[in-house]
């Protein structure tokens, strides 16, 4: 039999299980559909996949599940990163001088109030020296989500900051 017809004899008799499956674990359809097409992509990959297994449907739903908490176990790993970097919230050293150091006990602050995912952005930008590609690739995300997120820290950094600026003006 074709690979083609193969797969879509599979996909006709068993992908309404596999997603009420998938969507019951995930509970977001988007995740659903991302992760029934990576079960029928790896299938059409490795064809022989299945030449094992004594029931088709629950070894269908097995790789689905397996897929399911790979999925879990990224986004777990992705936050907990970016929360680690988040928490990062101060990155600098006492300083001797008084003002220096009201500055920096100001902008510790300031990097505080950020949401976490700007926080992270920032931190990697400015005190790791990272590219916005780097950061996506850290994060998990795209460079331009990468971009805005830096964009939109900033932004709230310099409205926290700016009552401090006036006053050393």
């Amino acid at each position: 039999m074709p690979r083609s017809t193969f797969i879509e004899r599979l996909y006709d008799e068993h992908a309404g299980a596999l997603y009420a499956s998938l969507l019951n674990l995930t509970r977001a359809e988007a995740d659903t559909r991302d992760l029934l097409q990576e079960v029928f992509v790896k299938l059409a990959r490795e064809p022989g996949l299945l030449d094992g297994a004594r029931e088709e449907r629950a070894f269908l739903l097995r790789l689905a599940h397996n897929a399911a908490v790979d999925l879990m176990r990224r986004r777990a790993t992705r936050d907990r990163t970016r929360d680690g970097f988040a928490a990062e919230v101060s990155p600098f050293a006492r300083a001797a001088d008084p003002d220096e150091q009201h500055f920096r006990q100001e902008l510790a602050a300031a990097l505080g109030e950020l949401p976490a995912e700007q926080r992270a952005v920032v931190h990697l930008k400015l005190w790791e020296g990272l590219t916005f590609e780097e950061i996506a690739a850290v994060l998990e995300l795209s460079p331009h989500t990468a971009a805005s997120r830096y964009r939109y820290g900033l932004d709230k950094l310099r409205g926290q900051l700016r009552p401090l600026y006036e006053e050393i003006k």
